[in-house]
């Protein structure tokens, strides 16, 4: 799949997807190949001329073969923007072995998107397996379904989804691009006023609108700015201003909220601050839960992301992958930053019009080793116009990378916590 993956990254993403129950199925084709394609042997298909094929509803599929190290594939690849990258929503593909021609897996693109996709994989002589795949996160692996991989090879692909029943998380697949239109208006307006801000150490603004100081609340002087923390109030200020008509005050914003921490952490508090981060998020967003809902949204329970649908992922290097457990949440830390990506996406799924405070942190020194909340940021995960998912990255008075984001602290963790917007904003 590597020159798949490559491609894909290449490739311009564009046009809308179908739902996945109007996919139109390639069954029939399917059917045609399988002695010459699906059952010959590894040289003779390898041999083979690509060809395109048109579906009746008009659809057009390049059938190709593709040769790796110790397997090859046949990749039933779906037009899309007058090219057949692969990966395309309906492309399929089937892996086989070299060395005695058995498949091994099959592999189908529901969405236009190379990084979710489902697969099945060999059981026994009447069943095989399903796995479902989204940004290196199992959301389903290993179940089992009653037909077996060679006869997957013949069947429409809907009527094998359906036999998985709520086994398939089909919701995953079928995103509405309309549902993120106010998301993708706010992110519009607060990107228009990032040229107004620069940063600025321990920066935060007031709710008198004066730029100060976060730990002495006197004025800055001289060049005037924000810092994460102040940002992401910045921000939050931004959403609820135009409701309430105030700026959030910073004091109670520093003030703890739940239980965290414990005796042998309470003498730490003034000297290292350890969770600032941690208060500083939950405070804001219980402040915008509270105001733009109702008390209750404000309530810890409501307002941090405390659960994620897939317990693996897949971990590459240079050597190659591996599946590994991840963890489930942890109290006062959150997640793992392994499945940051796939969290997003799944969120994005099951709360439109929501973006996320994040409290990055992890064990640091000085002696003793503690667990230090040392960064704030804003992030924004949602589907464009066209369907296609982003996250938008806002920290620090800027708009930052997110591929730079998710790589920058290995081995470390984020905690979320949620916030509701509308399209108005105003800082």
């Amino acid at each position: 799949m590597g020159a798949l993956l490559l491609l894909g990254l290449l490739m311009p993403l564009g046009g809308l997807d179908l739902p996945t129950r109007k996919i139109e199925d390639d069954v029939s084709l399917r059917i045609s190949l399988k002695e010459f394609w699906f059952t010959e042997a590894a040289d003779r298909v390898l041999n083979q001329n690509a060809f395109i094929h048109t579906l009746p509803g008009g659809g057009r599929i390049q059938v190709r073969p593709e040769a790796g190290k110790d397997e090859f594939m046949i990749v039933l690849a779906r037009e899309r923007n007058n090219t057949y990258p692969g990966w395309a929503q309906g492309s399929w593909i089937l892996t086989r072995r070299k060395d005695d021609g058995s498949p091994s897996r099959i592999r189908v693109f529901l969405r236009s998107d190379p990084y979710t996709y489902v697969q099945f994989r060999p059981l026994a002589e009447d069943r095989c397996l399903m796995d479902v795949v989204l940004y290196d996160a199992y959301v389903a692996r290993s179940v089992p379904l009653p037909y077996a991989l060679e006869r997957l090879m013949v069947v429409s692909l809907e009527e094998v989804l359906s036999a998985a029943g709520n086994k398939f998380p089909r919701h995953y697949f079928d995103p509405r691009p309309e549902m993120y239109r106010d998301l993708r208006v706010f992110m519009s307006r607060l990107r228009d006023r990032l040229p107004e801000l620069q940063y600025q150490e321990d920066g935060a603004i007031d709710a008198e609108g004066r730029y100060v100081y976060i730990n002495t609340l006197k004025a800055q002087e001289g060049a005037r700015g924000l810092n994460c923390s102040g940002f992401a109030k910045w921000v939050v200020d931004g959403i609820l201003r135009p409701v309430t008509g105030e700026r959030l005050p910073i004091p109670p914003l520093k003030e703890p909220f739940g239980e965290r921490g414990s005796s042998l952490t309470e003498i730490y508090e003034t000297l290292r601050d350890p969770f600032f981060g941690l208060d500083w998020t939950r405070n804001l967003a219980s402040q915008v839960g509270t105001t733009l809902r109702s008390p209750a949204f404000g309530k810890l329970e409501e307002i941090e992301v405390q659960d994620r649908p897939f317990a693996l992922v897949i971990q590459r290097n240079r050597n190659g992958s591996s599946i590994l457990s991840y963890p489930s949440f942890l109290l006062n830390a959150g997640f793992s930053f392994e499945g940051i990506h796939p969290l997003l996406y799944t969120l994005a799924i099951d709360e439109p019009g929501t973006i996320y405070l994040a409290s990055i942190n992890n064990e640091r020194d000085p002696k003793p080793l503690m667990r230090q909340h040392f960064h704030v940021a804003v992030l924004v995960p949602y589907f464009n116009e066209y369907g296609n998912f982003h996250v938008a990255v806002f920290e620090s008075a800027e708009e930052t990378s997110f591929n730079n984001f998710k790589n920058r602290y290995p081995g470390h963790f984020v905690n979320l916590v949620r916030i509701p917007v509308e399209t108005r904003f105003d800082p």
